[in-house]
């Protein structure tokens, strides 16, 4: 019985350890979503650093593997390791939408799209999701649902220099004003 109880207390102090080294993510949309605010670039690096761990080194090992390859043009090599990734780790919304970039950069918009709504179940507030999904909409000339996606996505990051963009060149494209 004291066995069990040490065993217990020990378990309780690890949990308890781990969640103290979690950052409040709900504080940080709050310091990301303040437009005028000084800590939202922080805000951001944290959150996206948040959400780039899995919980495995080896999944994490197949994420970096897979942007590395993106990053280098390796499209084929990416959409590999980042499908082993998806394969097992069924609620990692980062590596859907890595994935989805993989994805898109090679034209196939279908599977980039279900890697996208995938993200978005898992993370609703997954801006980098909803940005690239606007991006893909805006290159199928979906203005409207692209502008509603980059919309969506200043709501909850109001400092993303692509969304600004996009919302303002389509808000022209719309208005008749783009030259």
């Amino acid at each position: 019985m004291h066995r069990f109880f040490l065993i217990c207390v020990a378990i309780l102090f690890a949990t308890s350890a781990g969640a103290q080294d979690r950052p409040d993510m709900e504080d940080l949309f709050r310091r990301l979503a303040d437009p005028d605010g000084e800590g939202w670039r922080i805000a951001e690096s944290d959150i996206l650093r948040e959400w780039s761990k899995s919980g495995s080194a080896a999944m994490d090992l197949l994420l970096q593997r897979g942007e590395e390859a993106l990053d280098q043009g390796d499209a084929p090599a990416a959409i590999g390791h980042l499908t082993a990734l998806t394969d097992h780790a069924l609620d990692f919304a980062a590596g859907f939408q890595a994935r989805a970039a993989a994805y898109a950069s090679v034209g196939q918009f279908g599977p980039a799209l279900r890697d996208l709504a995938r993200a978005l179940q898992l993370e609703p507030r997954y801006f980098p999701a909803l940005t690239q999904l606007a991006v893909m909409l805006e290159e199928t000339g979906d203005t409207e649902r692209a502008l509603a996606a980059y919309r969506q996505s200043l709501e909850i990051h109001p400092n993303q220099q692509e969304a600004i963009d996009g919302v303002a060149r389509l808000e022209r494209q719309l208005d008749g004003t783009d030259i």
